[in-house]
């Protein structure tokens, strides 16, 4: 197997080579009579923004040239305990407790249940939603063998947010237990997928945090459901070429994963930063750091893409997805405080850069075709550097190749879907394609849309703008179209204005400019119609194998969540047998 350093060098020389080949590409086309210093400008953004495309394609094509990673140490009897963590903050306790009570009856299904623990940590600072989460606790105490297992603790200060919910759990019970199952409030895993896991980190004492890679449910809308078929088709692969070059030193999520309590508790202390936020204060994005931290100490930090049963949720709408980008924008962006931290190795600073770049990529991209548009109406500057001659082919080749670095990864996985059964479980190879071709058509619909959105969100971090960390509005589908409006009117008029400025004084340039700000134009109604519950209208669209054959836990937690709503129903899922109340599960 090739090393995961030297497949890090082979995939950083392509990619430099290709961006660094389509900036010559580029500058031949411009440069033919002259090169001014717009153009100048113009390579210098094509060769950084190219690199990031290509560098992001390259996963895609490792993890399809990868062999699928075999299940190791199934038959390993546990000895071990584990604690799972459930941090939650306002959210809706009958959904959560509900998740809570499916993964118990899984791993009480499999007899694994003693080597388990729950720990609900709230952050709630809503006292009517406390006030049900204590109602819903009291529920999930009358479920299988919960007596000693099940435990809630409620915070009335949220210092450090979940980063500091957890360290808090780790500091006061964390000695209790070898491993802890990190989720978030909307996670649900198989019992089967949480035993594998605890079973890998036994057998390798040098693992400190072992990542899945977790598939979207519940999706009803047609923007909700293109990011659940995406996670579930396409993300795996992604995740496996990534994971082939990361090795021992890969990423960490913030949730689905598990970590060693011994590790975590003597490497992952975070500093609060000197200053004010947004560059200051608390970590927001903790998990990167995190990862960072244990790969400092030794530990090794792995993800795997063939841990399946690992499940969550996502944002059903543009607006709210475009709400937890904010923080996201500013977590990383605050990451460039700690590129020069002492002892990190080469890799995970090299992490924090992509994370910092997977934001400020939207403002470079803009600035381009800001640059682009000021050469067409400015195509008399004075040149600063001899012209290179005829292009020796069409300027539309470049186009093409960027489309093709965007479009034939996800094309290879489909064929790839072929041989590995993995068209079969998504309905076929037809319904597949499809699928993929839709994922391709909206996302390049709604990618000025998501350029102007990032790009304002870099720019309230650069001005100092405090995001905060804002509580998950779940369950939220329809935007209305005057909501749609209030949130996306300023990128109509942007669009507008490019457009209409370019159509008066450089009507031949129009025609480039058209694919961005077309789509922007129609800003309030994509997000209006790609709210809307697609499954009667596009019924075979984006469907996933989870909702052809849910898995067992996401069947048990529907069952629970209807009953739970609704305690007269008929449907009260598999009864859970009589038991003692236990003497103390709410902890302080």
């Amino acid at each position: 197997m090739v090393r995961p350093a030297l497949l890090r060098c082979l995939a950083l020389v392509t990619a430099l080579g290709l961006s660094l080949a389509g900036t010559w590409l580029f500058l031949v086309f411009t440069g033919e009579t002259g090169l001014n210093l717009l153009d100048l400008l113009r390579c210098a953004l094509v060769a950084i923004t190219g690199f990031w495309l290509v560098w992001g394609s390259l996963a895609a094509v490792l993890g399809v040239l990868a062999p699928d990673p075999r299940p190791a140490h199934a038959d390993r009897p546990l000895t071990a305990r584990t604690a799972i963590l459930v941090p939650i903050y306002n959210e809706d306790p009958v959904a959560t407790f509900s998740r809570v009570a499916a993964m118990n009856r899984s791993l009480v299904d499999l007899g694994q249940a003693e080597h388990f623990h729950f720990a609900v940590l709230s952050d709630t600072q809503a006292v009517d939603i406390a006030a049900e989460e204590v109602v819903q606790f009291q529920r999930l105490l009358q479920e299988p063998q919960s007596e000693g297992r099940m435990f809630y603790r409620r915070r009335e200060r949220n210092l450090g947010r979940k980063a500091g919910n957890i360290e808090d759990f780790v500091c006061r019970s964390g000695g209790a237990y070898e491993f802890a199952l990190i989720l978030d409030a909307d996670s649900l895993m198989e019992g089967q997928t949480i035993v594998a896991m605890a079973r890998r980190l036994e057998a390798d004492p040098e693992l400190g945090l072992l990542q899945t890679v977790p598939h979207i449910i519940h999706a009803r809308t047609l923007f909700g459901r293109s990011i659940q078929f995406a996670a579930a088709y396409l993300s795996p692969t992604f995740a496996r070429g990534a994971a082939l070059m990361q090795g021992g030193e890969g990423p960490y999520w913030g949730h689905n994963a598990m970590v060693r309590m011994r590790a975590f508790a003597a490497s992952c202390g975070l500093p609060e930063l000197s200053g004010t936020p947004p560059f200051g204060g608390h970590i927001l994005s903790h998990d990167y750091v995190e990862a960072a931290l244990l790969s400092r100490a030794g530990w090794k930090v792995e993800v795997d893409p063939g841990l399946k049963g690992s499940y969550e949720e996502a944002p059903d709408n543009l607006i709210e997805y475009a709400k937890r980008d904010r923080r996201w924008c500013q977590g990383n962006l605050q990451h460039g405080r700690l590129l020069a931290a002492p002892g990190l190795k080469a890799w995970s600073r090299f992490t924090f850069i992509q994370g910092i770049m997977a934001y400020l990529a939207s403002p470079l991209w803009l600035l381009l075709l800001a640059a682009s548009l000021a050469g067409a109406l400015l195509p008399n500057l004075p040149s600063t550097l001899p012209g290179l001659g005829p292009a020796p082919i069409p300027v539309w080749v470049l186009g093409l190749g960027v489309a093709a670095i965007l479009i034939v990864p996800k094309l290879m996985i489909l064929v790839r879907g072929l041989f590995d059964g993995q068209n079969r479980r998504f309905g076929g190879t037809p319904l597949a394609l499809l699928s993929v071709l839709g994922e391709i058509v909206l996302s390049t619909l709604l990618a000025p849309t998501m350029l102007l959105l990032q790009s304002r969100s870099v720019a309230q971090v650069l001005l100092r703008l405090d995001g905060g960390w804002p509580p998950t509005q779940r369950g939220q589908t329809l935007v209305p179209l005057r909501d749609a409006w209030r949130a996306s009117w300023w990128i109509m008029a942007i669009a507008g204005l490019a457009l209409g400025f370019t159509l008066a004084a450089a009507p031949s340039a129009a025609l480039w400019l058209a694919p961005a700000t077309v789509p922007a134009l129609a800003a309030p109604l994509l997000i209006w119609w790609t709210s809307r519950p697609s499954r009667r209208a596009l019924p075979l669209l984006f469907r996933t194998q989870m909702e052809r054959a849910p898995s067992p836990v996401i069947v048990e937690q529907e069952a629970i969540l209807n009953a739970w709503s609704c305690p007269n129903s008929s449907r009260e899922g598999r009864p859970a047998p009589a038991m003692s109340r236990a003497s103390s599960h709410v902890v302080a």
